[in-house]
């Protein structure tokens, strides 16, 4: 799944974990299958951040990774 695509999931299992008249099985499963998409969206944005890295060009011509911070 995309980031969006887990973000979305997420915010759909956040949405029935609220609900009242939730079943305690059927809150678990969605429980565990929201830590499941969470760490796949944590990946993907891992992945983002790692191809978001900055490139700087240098006034010679020389490309440089720089990281928020730096």
């Amino acid at each position: 799944m995309t980031f969006e695509e887990n973000l979305a999931r997420l915010e759909a299992i956040a949405q029935s974990l609220e609900r009242d008249d939730l079943p305690l099985d059927k809150a678990l499963a969605l429980f565990e299958e929201g830590i499941t998409v969470l760490q796949g969206a944590t990946a993907a944005l891992s992945r983002a951040e790692a191809q978001v890295a900055t490139l700087v060009e240098r006034a010679n011509g020389v490309l440089e990774v720089t990281h928020d911070g730096d």
